[in-house]
């Protein structure tokens, strides 16, 4: 299995609404409201493409095989560089070796002491985050919806 890490602006823009409007996916996603339009993925992409501008990094697309498999890595989240894994339910069996590329970027070539990650409060199932080693720091609200905020430290 062939992992890349590219930007989203490169994945045709069917794709990423595909993945954004699909009933397994939504489910994960809280802050997500109705249909994710055109217009709507046009101004995903744009705010995602401003954090890399703006920061030096963000999301990225993943590519399974050549095949938009979803999005996710690494954003600016209160000052933290925080975790997104959103894969097509097709996809989700690459999700560990997807986060692992990710942890060697985080931890490697960027340099950073720690990463957080947060879940919907309504996933009560956490054992696999903890189990990768996240410590659970409490509750945050983003836009009125409250998550678990994790972090998971870089191991010397």
């Amino acid at each position: 299995m062939k992992i890349e890490l590219t930007r989203l602006s490169t994945i045709d823009k069917s794709n990423i609404i595909n993945l954004m409007n699909h009933p397994l996916v939504r489910r994960q996603m809280p802050l997500f409201d109705g249909e994710f339009k055109p217009r709507d993925c046009d101004s995903f992409v744009a705010a995602k493409e401003k954090l890399w501008d703006d920061f030096g990094f963000g999301p990225w697309a993943f590519l399974v095989d050549g095949q938009f498999a979803g999005w996710g890595g690494l954003q600016p989240e209160e000052g933290d560089a925080d975790l997104a894994l959103v894969l097509h339910p097709d996809f989700w069996g690459c999700g560990k070796a997807i986060y692992n590329k990710i942890l060697e970027q985080a931890f490697g070539p960027m340099g950073l002491s720690s990463i957080t990650l947060l879940l919907p409060t309504s996933r009560v199932r956490v054992s696999g985050v903890i189990g990768l080693g996240f410590k659970e720091e409490g509750i945050v609200t983003i836009k009125g919806h409250p998550f678990k905020r994790f972090r998971l430290n870089k191991s010397n």
